[in-house]
């Protein structure tokens, strides 16, 4: 461990033993994250914020510290909230050497986190984890917490940012996506429904997650039924709609975010139904209006992962990371058919959730 990224890190943080390994884990991009162990067996996940991405990192610790708090009040489980580890000068994150901020969690012992659905009960799972998260902060004041990343889901914004990038054309990409452009210009009336829905009061704000993945769920390792979600970053208030949309785009679609032939790409409606189920029944909290929307969530969330893919492409791929030339670009097309299929299945879509919210 001498010469580790983490070795100054470790001692600021009380933990029970001495550390006798800490290695990479997990396959996330943003964060620098380790498995630690001590001589006494206790597991820890050791982690380093990525403070280009994340610009305000006492805003979003205080973000954490804030919603693991109130979740842990709720649950008779330990494992079904984070449980972050204090400094040893009692603070609940620590300043590296060179200024970057690291957190201590418990590691979940007992658990499986999944990439992707072995079976529909895992997606199920997941749905029942989201909307158990939702319904846990549903007395939780939203507004109290900060925006870690601004912006993130104001679709008209993203609308402004992709016609700046269109218009500026840095790298002579906009003769390529004319098709694509086309489609999401067609949508902005649409894309922004949403945004004006939860400016006028018409949808309650709420702790929302923003990063509903299977893979940000932990799972019983021998039940699997969900315990907790974590990466709890991108934690801030917004829309119901915003984490079940994200879910739908991720879950239900039939091809990978990247996949070339388009073909393959639909989104699918057992799958859609499998998560409504899930969602609905471990949020019933949700108000009638908030129910109705949960469809224009799905297609407008990959509507806007669409034209973040888009803008990025044209802006000649500064945010995502890539892994050919028009990889940003394949990622667009992908979602953008996903939208148009949501559009052919959307009478089912929205018979799906009204049948469900009914309790059918």
């Amino acid at each position: 461990m001498e010469n580790a990224i983490y070795k100054n890190a470790i001692h600021h943080f009380v933990m029970d033993g001495e550390p006798v390994s800490c290695e990479p884990y997990g396959c996330g991009h943003i964060n620098h994250t380790f498995l630690l162990t001590t001589d006494t067996g206790k597991r820890y996940i050791l982690q380093m914020l990525n403070d280009s991405v994340f610009r305000d990192p006492e805003g979003l610790m205080q973000n954490v510290v804030a919603i693991t708090r109130h979740i842990a009040s709720k649950c008779s489980d330990p494992r079904g909230s984070l449980h972050l580890n204090p400094t040893v000068d009692g603070k609940l994150y620590a300043r590296g050497d060179k200024g970057n901020v690291w957190r201590l969690y418990d590691f979940v012992e007992g658990s499986i986190c999944l990439q992707a659905p072995e079976t529909p009960e895992d997606f199920y799972q997941s749905a029942i984890a989201f909307g158990t998260f939702q319904q846990q902060l549903a007395d939780f004041p939203a507004e109290t917490l900060h925006e870690t990343i601004p912006n993130f889901h104001n679709t008209p914004d993203r609308y402004r940012i992709f016609r700046e990038a269109l218009a500026a054309d840095v790298k002579g990409r906009a003769k390529e996506v004319g098709p694509e452009a086309d489609f999401v210009l067609a949508r902005e009336e649409e894309a922004g429904a949403l945004q004006r829905m939860r400016d006028s009061g018409e949808l309650p704000t709420r702790v929302t997650h923003n990063d509903t993945k299977l893979n940000n769920v932990m799972l019983d390792a021998v039940t699997r039924k969900a315990l907790c979600v974590v990466d709890l970053d991108t934690v801030m208030p917004g829309l119901a709609a915003y984490d079940f949309g994200d879910s739908i785009r991720f879950g239900a679609a039939t091809a990978a975010e990247d996949e070339k032939d388009l073909s393959k790409m639909e989104m699918s409606l057992t799958e859609y139904e499998t998560f409504t189920r899930g969602f609905l029944t471990a949020c019933p909290g949700l108000t009638e209006r908030e129910k109705q929307t949960l469809p224009l969530g799905a297609k407008l969330m990959t509507l806007e992962c669409g034209v973040r893919f888009l803008t990025d492409y044209l802006a000649g791929d500064v945010y995502f990371s890539i892994h050919r030339p028009e990889h940003n670009l394949d990622r667009a097309r992908t979602q953008f058919k996903l939208v148009a299929d949501m559009e052919k299945k959307w009478d089912e879509m929205n018979a799906i959730t009204a049948r469900l919210a009914r309790g059918e």
